[in-house]
């Protein structure tokens, strides 16, 4: 049964207005025990794949691969790409621990670093030669976005570097150039409504040939899903061990139903549910934006500083059918987070802002 409070953790939040729908067809169709080397697997697969290019404007070089997490990409994509050096720009809590495990994988791992609420507005040129530079776009734990200028313009100025974008929480929102990034990852439990338990790694053929490269020289490390494993299995629409296939099957229908929508129109709405929840923000007497920059205020998850007034704003969105996120970490009893993902409706984004409005 369907939660009466419209979840606005950002992750697990609120599930897609079709997945329960989706759900009850997978089950009657027997999805959850379906092998994942039959044919019918294939083809949900090539659904995902058709679809994600169709929505995402992939280019063809671009492999779509299954993990258990995205939280499994950050490892993955060190060990798979990385010999010696990387370079990390850290925004917030989940950008540090994703260099954080380039560290603990043994790497020469160096961060740009900036406060928490603040973020990165133009590229750098990396010194040191590094291999791989690993972008957040959307930090979860802060509410910063990084621009779209300065992820396109990273290659420009680095030519010889992979470029990495852990868009966990953002996507299908951003309008990424895939030309000029080389692998981007999210997780589904998020910007596409599904349950927890699914990470989608997608990658062109510039991560492929630099792991290829790895393993000639006997320094790909990894096991059972290094980047070159999923890409073989990949090419048959399989995967190295057995993934989430009911998770697999129900990204591919909810992808078909937002291809129905319109990524565009998706990104419209996305952005203009943002502007009213930063304008109700702004002009709240107990709550006020985290991000200062409205430059770099992400849309998908929306951050409020709610001070010692946290539990009592908290306490009165509950009461009216409202969940938001906890901050996170140090935050976690000053802040409230808000999830503006495709499933959170117009109408739901102007109710809670309207009661936003009414805290005194």
């Amino acid at each position: 049964m369907k939660n009466q409070s419209i979840c606005l953790a950002p992750g697990p939040s609120e599930l897609y207005f079709t997945a329960e729908d989706h759900l009850k067809k997978a089950f009657r169709e027997g999805i959850p025990s379906l092998s994942h080397r039959s044919s019918s697997f294939e083809r949900h697969y090539q659904t995902v794949v058709d679809g994600l290019r169709q929505l995402l404007n992939l280019p063809t070089d671009y492999t779509v691969a299954f993990t258990s997490s995205a939280t499994e990409i950050w490892e993955r994509s060190i060990q798979s790409m990385v010999d010696e050096r990387c370079h990390h720009f850290v925004n917030g809590a989940f950008s540090k621990r994703y260099f954080e495990i380039a560290k603990l994988c043994g790497k020469e791992a160096v961060a740009s670093i900036v406060p928490d609420g603040s973020g990165f507005t133009s590229a750098e040129m990396c010194e040191g030669s590094p291999e791989v530079i690993a972008l957040t776009h959307n930090e979860t734990s802060t509410g910063v976005s990084m621009p779209m200028e300065p992820i396109h313009q990273m290659r420009i100025k680095n030519p010889t570097v992979l470029v990495i974008v852990d868009a966990v929480s953002s996507l299908p929102y951003p309008d990424f150039d895939y030309t000029k990034v080389d692998s981007v990852f999210f997780s589904v439990q998020k910007g596409f409504g599904l349950p927890a338990g699914l990470g989608v790694w997608l990658f062109n053929s510039r991560c492929v040939e630099k792991a290829k490269h790895l393993q000639s020289q006997g320094k790909l490390s990894g096991t059972y899903h290094t980047l070159l494993s999923l890409a073989d299995y990949a090419k048959k629409n399989q995967t190295p061990s057995t993934p989430n296939v009911l998770g697999i099957y129900l990204l591919g229908k909810v992808i078909q139903d937002m291809l129905q929508k319109g990524i565009q129109a998706i990104r419209k709405e996305t952005e203009y549910k943002s502007a009213v929840l930063y304008q109700a923000l702004e002009q709240s007497s107990v709550l006020k934006p985290f991000v200062k920059d409205a430059t770099l205020r992400s849309r998908t998850v929306i951050v409020a500083d709610a001070g010692n007034e946290r539990d009592r704003v908290m306490h009165a969105l509950r009461q009216i059918g409202f969940e938001p996120g906890e901050g996170y970490g140090v935050y976690k009893k000053s802040h409230l987070r808000f999830a503006n993902f495709p499933t959170h409706s117009r109408e739901q984004i102007e109710r809670l802002a309207d009661a936003i409005a009414s805290l005194s």
